[in-house]
Formats: C-alpha cells, sequence, structure tokens
C-alpha cells in the first residue's frame, strides 16, 4: 500500500525544471552544497534521479541553474521611486546581488565561479549588461566601458565573498557564531596591539565592532562611482 501511495504521489505531480531548482535552492539554503545530493533530491520531489537529470541534466549543472536563478532575481530588482540616476541603478542592483548572497550563503562561491568560469553565460552576461548600461548612461567613454564596469563587478564580488561563509572556509569562526560576538573579539584583539606600531588599527577598532555591512559596502559602491565619474568625457569648456 505505501509503495502505491508513492506511486500515485508521483504521478499527481507535476515534475518540472522550476520545481527541480526551487528544490535545490532550498536544500543549498539548509545545508549548502554537500547538502545538494541525488538521494535528498529524489527523497524531496518524490521522483526518480533519471526524471532530474532529464530536466537539469548533472549536479554541476543543476547548481549553475540554480545559481543563474537566483541571480536572475537579483537582478530584476527596480528602484521604488522616479526619476532613476544611473548611480541610484547601480546601488539598487548591488545592494539585491549582497542581499541575495546573505541570504544565501551558499552563492557567493558559484557567483565567482560562473563570472570566472563561464563568463559567457547568463550570469555573467546579465550582471555585465546590467551595471554596463548603466556605466554608459553615467557618461563614460565607450573605450572605458569594458574597465570601468569590470572594476565595479570586481569590487561586488570581492565584498560579498567576504561578507559570506565561502565553502572551505578555514578561519576557525564557526558557522553559527554570533556577529556581534565575533566583531567584537575583533576589536579587542586589535586593541590590544602595540599603539605605537599599529596606531590606524587602534583608531578603527570602535568602527570595526559598530559597523554595519550593508552600510560599508554601499560605501565602497560610491568610491567606485566617483572614480568611475572621473572618466567622463570632457563638457564644452574643456572639464570633466
Amino acid at each position: 500500500m505505501a509503495t502505491r501511495a508513492r506511486r500515485t504521489q508521483r504521478r499527481n505531480q507535476v515534475l518540472s525544471r522550476e520545481r527541480i531548482i526551487e528544490a535545490a535552492v532550498d536544500l543549498l539554503d539548509m545545508g549548502g552544497e554537500g547538502a545538494l545530493t541525488v538521494r535528498a533530491m529524489t527523497e524531496r520531489l518524490a521522483t526518480g534521479a533519471g526524471a532530474i537529470y532529464y530536466h537539469v541534466g548533472n549536479r554541476d549543472e543543476l547548481l549553475d541553474a540554480a545559481t543563474e536563478t537566483v541571480i536572475a532575481a537579483a537582478l530584476a530588482a527596480e528602484p521604488t521611486r522616479a526619476p532613476v540616476t544611473p548611480e541610484e541603478e547601480i546601488r539598487v542592483v548591488a545592494l539585491a546581488l549582497f542581499d541575495a548572497i546573505t541570504e544565501h550563503q551558499w552563492l557567493a562561491t558559484r557567483l565567482t565561479l560562473q563570472v570566472v568560469r563561464n563568463p559567457h553565460g547568463p550570469v555573467t552576461v546579465g550582471i555585465f549588461e546590467r551595471l554596463g548600461r548603466q556605466v554608459g548612461a553615467l557618461g563614460v567613454p565607450r573605450a572605458s566601458w569594458f574597465d570601468a564596469t569590470s572594476a565595479l563587478v570586481h569590487y561586488l564580488l570581492g565584498a560579498v565573498s567576504q561578507n559570506a561563509r565561502i565553502a572551505g572556509d578555514t578561519s576557525g569562526i564557526e558557522a553559527g557564531a554570533d556577529r556581534e560576538e565575533v566583531f567584537d573579539a575583533v576589536s579587542t584583539a586589535w586593541k590590544e596591539l602595540d599603539p605605537d606600531d599599529y596606531p590606524f588599527m587602534h583608531a578603527i577598532a570602535d568602527q570595526m565592532r559598530e559597523h554595519d555591512d550593508r552600510e560599508q559596502f554601499l560605501t565602497g559602491i560610491t568610491l567606485v562611482l566617483v572614480g568611475i565619474t572621473k572618466l567622463r568625457r570632457p563638457g564644452p569648456e574643456g572639464r570633466q
């Protein structure tokens, strides 16, 4: 009877690529890449491995599909107020990507791998297209579009990776460690350094303890944008 019930459940459920990817994202969110196994997927979807392979291919292809789905949703973010400047558009997209990686801790590694290994794929192309259009709208000369957009993407990837727990991290920080406790410990350690040898570290120790990751990320985006705007074409009087 139990076997018959399971077969009936399988027949009644419509297995689609979207449903498979949704289940994969859920497993990744719960346990990282190690949790995404064929067995876990078949149990979660009450189906066979063949059906999963038919829709999404192998495990690496499923990881890519999950990454593409989450990034596409982030790139669809739109400003909530008008008029919208290119700078505001870039900040909205950057924050959407930052928040997506904060929510999906496994995503930082996969995103970096996509950009490095698959520059012609939908993730890389989508990010560059969405941000690059705004770089062009800032008045940056076409000859500088690639360099300017690459600098923006490189900062974004570095910042989000630092704020996410990367797979294989050996820092010794427990996955469930409280954010405030970690920052407090680092701040305290900096204050214990010799102030004559490390005056700067002493000066910023309290800022380390009190800073907000999201606001710090936005500050970095602003700094990059300030640099990018220096590439604008000279005005009628030869000024930038």
